[in-house]
């Protein structure tokens, strides 16, 4: 399902996702209240959103929709140069975010891979969002959940919450890469996460990461 107040815009998405034999949009909205409104009566797999729209943004609509039960899952579509609010986009059940510019085969592979159930994270991309809005987060006091974790795990933990993907983890971390992947799915599960969006937003919310700290506290 495609959310956007530009009609170019989703008419751009429509025929590139429309090319794809194994992919379909199912509907559009125009803003965020229509779009919470129609996931409910369509019941799309995956919804690109937008963030500004009139009547009700991006935001306050993947909050509503990821508070539906069973709901899609939600990727946010944004510039960076306007979306101030991303970071609380991801807080509030986005399963990821991609760039409106992004060539057109990664439109696609967005879409597959958060129809697959898992999280669209780019490393980059992540790191962008963490420059900009972990430094707002206030300081709070250690989760005792973390102490289910070992030795290893906080230091893969670390690196994730920067944004780094499991191959450059495991080559900062000297380990082989399938090794990373087990810690990930370790990590997520001790401590309840779904993915590794709402991994980067738990370690931001509790101050486990800044940006250029290297992945050290």
């Amino acid at each position: 399902m495609l959310v956007d107040d530009q009609e170019m815009v989703r008419t751009g998405f429509r025929l590139i996702i429309g090319a794809e034999t194994d992919l379909e949009v199912v509907g559009e909205a125009t803003d965020g209240a229509e779009a919470v409104a129609t996931v409910g009566a369509i019941k799309p797999d995956v919804v690109l959103m937008d963030v500004q729209m009139p009547t009700m943004d991006g935001l306050e609509a993947t909050r509503q929709i990821c508070e539906l039960d069973d709901p899609p899952n939600v990727v946010i579509l944004t510039t960076f140069e306007r979306d101030e609010y991303i970071f609380e986009a991801l807080r509030a059940g986005a399963s990821g975010f991609l760039l409106k510019n992004a060539p057109p085969e990664d439109l696609i592979d967005a879409v597959r891979v958060v129809a697959s159930g898992e999280a669209l994270l780019s490393p980059s991309v992540t790191r962008r969002v963490i420059g900009t809005f972990a430094g707002a987060a206030e300081p709070v006091t250690r989760p005792a959940d973390l102490d289910h974790l070992t030795a290893r795990e906080i230091e893969v933990f670390e690196e994730l919450a920067l944004g780094l993907s499991n191959g450059e983890i495991a080559e900062k971390l000297f380990v082989g890469e399938a090794t990373v992947k087990t810690h990930v799915s370790n990590v997520l599960s001790k401590l309840h996460l779904r993915d590794r969006v709402q991994a980067v937003v738990y370690a931001h919310r509790h101050g486990l990461a800044r940006p250029g700290d290297g992945g050290q506290r």
